[in-house]
Parts: structure tokens; C-alpha cells; sequence
């Protein structure tokens, strides 16, 4: 590798270790570690970030390691942000991993080459590692373009966090001045996602990653989606701090391989298609929704386990017991 990473830890050494142990394998040249410090009102936890921390002492490749310790609780917000300020301060370009995303190792290689081909580039803001299509084929290429920013597991440049507001001082503007119905025209989107930014403008929502939505959209820039999904959050438990409910549709998603060469898409234009599908899975209210991406989750899951016991060669026998034939 020769893209720098970007480790963002705070009190969860279990899952910290998983993707440390992706990230040695990468063996990237750079590592830039962003902690948090422990709420002094939770007990044990200074022990549990202590314990996350020490972990980044097992780096044992060719690797400059770069801390960002805080000793206090600076919330999600504010040391995600920060952090990144910091990281951005020292290279150019990063790849982002938190302590709950657990990458398949072509994750790496995937961002590596595409930050390579759209460095130059201001209207790719962001690449991520996420697929939420759950096995619908947007694409023969190997990535597609979208609105969502998805950040569990992603890369961008300088040039593109350059733009970041933690503090939203445009949203007034934008609400005032009626932006999100230009940039969404969907009504339901627009109603989600105007809650959704005064909501996080207002401080009820303690995150950094709506603002960067927020500034991703207001430079009109796209993101850059795999047609495999890369990256699983394997943090949903009572120890996340937004990731709470292990039964969501989002949780330990299964990753796929990555083949090379990538190919690429011929023109850089947003799928409207994936994207509709995206807003419905993760971000419409209606009840209708709600029971489809349950039922749509559980079909996927079902198909992925057909298909790895035919790829495995299972026995006739046992295929057929699976599927519940007589």
C-alpha cells in the first residue's frame, strides 16, 4: 500500500483488534490513530479505552504510527471531526476506518486505486466502501456514483474535507432559501432530511457525519459506491454509541471480493435507481418500509446462504434438507 489509514478507536477493544488485524494485513505506511478520552461518569470505561489503545502498540510492518489521543470525552461529534482536521493537516489523502467496520482486505486496494484516479477530480467527494443494494445489480461496472455518503469504511482527499462545516453555518441558508428541494426534489426525502440537519444543526444529534453529508451535497459532489459490498459493521451492541440495535438490516452485512482490474463506469453519472432503493431501505418512516426492508433482508441472508452452500460443494442431501424439500 501506499495510502495512509486513518484508525478511529475509543473503548471497544474487541472490534478494535478485528480491524487492526485488517489493517496489518494491509500493512499500510502510514497509520493515524484518532482516540477518544473516557466519560468520567462510566465505569470501567477508562480501562476499556486504555485497553483499545494499547492495541495500536502491535503495529509490526514498515509504519509510521501517528496518535491523537484525547484525555477527555470530546462525544462523536467533536473527536471524530477533530480528528480528521488532524488527519487532513498531515496527509493528503486517507483511508477511514472505524473501530466497528470490518473491511474485506481488496477494500484497501479498491480505494487505493480510485483515490488515485479521481484525486483531480472535485466532483467525487468521497469513496466508500459500502454496498446497502443487498444483491440487486445496479451495474456491470465494478462501482457506481451516488448522493450517499455512506462512512463505514471510505476515503477521500484534503481537497474535499477542506469544505467540512462541523457547525453547519449554511444550514439556515439552505432551510430558508428552500436548497433541499433542489438538490432532493422528493418530498419524503426532503422531510427526512430537513428533520434529520436541524435536528444535528440543534445538537440533539451528537455526530459529524450529517454535517459532511450536509457539505457533500452543497459542493454537489458525488460519492462513490462498490457494486460488492466491502465493509461490515460488526459494532451493533449495547457498547456502540449509535450502533445499538443488533438486529437492523445494516448489521454484519456479509463482504464480498473485489476483483482487479476495476472496471470502470463509462460516464460519471448519479444512479437515481440505487439511490431511490437506498432512501427507502434506510431512510423512509412509512410503516410500509419498514416491514419490506425487514422482509427484503432476510430474503437476501437466505439467498447468500443457498449460494455459499452450493460454492462449497455441499452434499445433495443437505442442500435439499436447507431449502426444506420433501
Amino acid at each position: 500500500m501506499r495510502t495512509p489509514v486513518a484508525f478511529i478507536i475509543f473503548k471497544r477493544p474487541q472490534t478494535t483488534e478485528k480491524v487492526f488485524e485488517a489493517i496489518r494485513q494491509a500493512k499500510p505506511p502510514k497509520l493515524l490513530v484518532i482516540a477518544d478520552g473516557p466519560r468520567p461518569n462510566v465505569p470501567g470505561e477508562a480501562d476499556k479505552c486504555c485497553a483499545a489503545r494499547e492495541i495500536i502498540k502491535r503495529v509490526d510492518w514498515d509504519c509510521e504510527v501517528l496518535t491523537n489521543f484525547s484525555d477527555i470525552n470530546l462525544g462523536c461529534k467533536l473527536r471524530v471531526s477533530s480528528g480528521l482536521d488532524w488527519v487532513f493537516e498531515n496527509v493528503e489523502e486517507a483511508i477511514i476506518l472505524e473501530d466497528d467496520c470490518l473491511p474485506h482486505h481488496t477494500f484497501f486496494n479498491f480505494c487505493e486505486e480510485l483515490l488515485e484516479k479521481y484525486r483531480h477530480d472535485n466532483r467525487i467527494m468521497v469513496i466508500s466502501g459500502d454496498n446497502f443494494q443487498f444483491g440487486r445489480t445496479r451495474t456491470q461496472d465494478d462501482y457506481y456514483f451516488s448522493r450517499y455518503t455512506h462512512w463505514w469504511g471510505w476515503a477521500t482527499w484534503r481537497r474535499a474535507w477542506q469544505y467540512y462545516d462541523v457547525n453547519m453555518t449554511s444550514w439556515d441558508k439552505v432551510k430558508n432559501e428552500g436548497y433541499l428541494k433542489d438538490i432532493l426534489k422528493d418530498p419524503t426525502s426532503v422531510k427526512y432530511w430537513f428533520d434529520t440537519f436541524q435536528s444535528t444543526y440543534d445538537g440533539k444529534i451528537d455526530t459529524w457525519d450529517y454535517a459532511w453529508l450536509l457539505t457533500c451535497w452543497l459542493q454537489n459532489g458525488l460519492t462513490i459506491l462498490p457494486s460488492k459490498n466491502l465493509v461490515s459493521n460488526i459494532g451493533f451492541s449495547s457498547e456502540g454509541t449509535h450502533t445499538l440495535n443488533p438486529n437492523t438490516v445494516l448489521a454484519n452485512v456479509p463482504v464480498e471480493e473485489m476483483g482487479f482490474p476495476l472496471k470502470h463506469p463509462q460516464f460519471i453519472i448519479r444512479n437515481e435507481k440505487a439511490d431511490s432503493f437506498t432512501h427507502n431501505l434506510l431512510y423512509n418512516r412509512l410503516i410500509f418500509f419498514r416491514v419490506y426492508r425487514r422482509l427484503m433482508f432476510y430474503g437476501y441472508l437466505y439467498k447468500k446462504k443457498i449460494q455459499s452452500l452450493i460454492g462449497s460443494k455441499t452434499k445433495k442431501s443437505e442442500l435439499l434438507s436447507t431449502v426444506g424439500a420433501k
